[in-house]
């Protein structure tokens, strides 16, 4: 029981370490830009790391609920510049079904 345990806080710190390594890289890269890493763009990481959104709405009731200053074109450009340095990329969330009915 006691290893079962250790396991599962191993597993959840790695990952908490695994995430935040991949904000410092993030936030590397957005300063290597010469864009200002401020309470917004650190609360809108938060949220996309956590993988939980599947559209910028989404983000953007999140992030809005943290901080109401927050704005929709704010998280637009947020997940823009993310795409322009390589850390994101935009899907399409729409599928045709295989059998149509009339």
């Amino acid at each position: 029981m006691q290893n079962a345990n250790a396991e599962k806080e191993e597993k959840r710190t790695g990952c908490y370490r695994h995430t935040q390594m991949q904000k410092d890289l993030i936030i590397e890269k957005l300063k290597e830009r010469g864009l200002r890493i401020t309470r917004q763009r650190r609360i809108l990481l938060d949220i996309i790391l956590e993988g939980e959104c599947s559209c910028c709405k989404e983000i953007y009731y999140r992030a809005s609920a943290l901080d109401p200053k927050i704005g929709v074109a704010t998280v637009y450009r947020m997940m823009t510049t993310l795409e322009e340095i390589g850390v994101i990329e935009r899907r399409c969330v729409f599928r045709v079904r295989d059998e149509v009915e009339l």
